[in-house]
């Protein structure tokens, strides 16, 4: 009798009754977490991508509200010309109040009397540049010429290939100049309706800017949350003293800039000395640009007229008192406070001009220089509650 073979211990019965069975498929590998995507990524690159798509924000944010102000230009122009002019007359009512005046009665004197001196300046400057306009472009035109020849028979031999396009350039630019001052004026009857309506706003904003800019400027932080009121009512007040700053001292330098050159050209005897006078006044308001255009402008005109000793003379005058705006006036005047690089004053010039033309250029250095007193209010260590918000204040007096 045959005894069946005993079965080995690591084999069950069952094994002996069918084939081995195959091994078990893998099992599946869990799939990535945003947790270890995360986590992969090195801090430098999650630093540099939040600051990149909130910079990208922030871009399309100002992208936005400068189309907004372009396409808006008929109403944000003379809402910033009245800015200005408030900020000039400002302090005069604010003087008249504390003589005992009525606050209604301190505006309407301001703003009655403030316009006429405005009016009066801008139509003796502007009839005087104009009425000498066409006289003052031919004598640029004369000067550049005799600065030519000298280049090209003087000591430096300069070929009139390498002169010519840019010297017909200049030329061609003060020939432009001169129809835009002489012709212009008739050219823009066109849209006499739009300049009458920019003026009335200017004239409109300003009385109201002047007699209740408080409390537009209360009911404006009023709609900002509770704990930001603090923080932007200070980084206003601190514009708004630049501004003025700003304002005042650029008028004063534009007068000084325009007495001191203008007694220098009558002295040496140059003509048109009353309309080289009243541009560099008008000059004088676009900071750097336009003090060096019009300097050589009035360099040019005496090079033409009383020769090359009494020019030489006039851009001694020139360089002197620019010299003494640079060095004295702006820094005793203007303080830190409107301190701006001169990098950052010719690109703001460039950046208004290729927006608003030239209107664009008076108005981009005081706004970048309110920007700047703003952000570094903004940016400081004041504390966001310190002081009692205004806005209660207000409500409170009311109640």
């Amino acid at each position: 009798m045959n005894v069946p073979a005993p079965t080995p211990p690591d084999q069950p019965p069952s094994a002996l009754l069918s084939e081995p069975s195959s091994e078990l498929p893998p099992a599946p590998r869990p799939e990535p977490s945003s947790d270890t995507i995360t986590g992969s990524v090195t801090p430098g690159m999650r630093i540099a991508a939040a600051w990149s798509w909130r910079f990208l924000v922030v871009v399309a944010a100002l992208a936005v509200v400068l189309y907004a102000v372009a396409f808006l230009s008929e109403i944000t122009i003379p809402i910033a010309i009245a800015l200005l002019l408030s900020a000039l007359l400002n302090p005069v009512r604010r003087f008249l109040i504390t003589q005992g005046w009525r606050p209604g009665l301190a505006a309407t004197t301001v703003f009655v009397v403030g316009l006429l001196l405005v009016a009066c300046v801008i139509f003796l400057v502007v009839r005087q540049l104009i009425s000498g306009a066409r006289d003052l472009a031919d004598q640029v035109t004369a000067g550049i010429d005799q600065v030519r020849n000298w280049l090209v028979t003087g000591p430096l031999k300069l070929s009139e290939d390498q002169l010519t396009g840019a010297f017909d350039s200049i030329k061609q630019a003060a020939k432009d100049n001169q129809d835009t001052l002489t012709s212009g004026a008739v050219s823009t009857a066109t849209t006499a309706g739009h300049v009458v309506t920019g003026l009335v706003l200017v004239l409109f904003v300003l009385f109201f800017f002047l007699r209740d800019g408080h409390r537009i400027w209360t009911w404006l932080v009023g709609l900002a949350p509770r704990k930001a009121r603090t923080r932007i009512d200070g980084a206003a007040q601190k514009a708004w003293t630049t501004l003025a700053g700003y304002v005042r001292a650029t008028v004063f330098v534009a007068f000084v800039d325009a007495v001191g050159i203008g007694i220098g050209l009558l002295v040496v005897g140059v003509p048109l000395a009353v309309p080289l006078t009243a541009l560099v006044f008008l000059a004088s308001f676009i900071p750097i640009v336009g003090a060096l255009v019009s300097g050589v402008v009035a360099v040019l005109v005496a090079l033409v007229t009383v020769g090359l000793v009494k020019a030489i003379i006039i851009l001694a005058v020139v360089i002197a008192v620019q010299q003494l705006e640079s060095h004295v006036l702006q820094p005793v005047l203007l303080g830190r406070a409107v301190h701006l690089h001169p990098l950052a004053v010719a690109l703001a010039i460039a950046g208004g001009v290729l927006t608003a033309g030239i209107v664009g250029a008076l108005l981009a250095v005081p706004l970048m220089a309110c920007l700047n007193a703003a952000v570094k209010h903004l940016a400081g260590k004041d504390s966001p509650t310190a002081g009692k918000d205004r806005v209660e204040e207000h409500l409170e007096s009311r109640e």
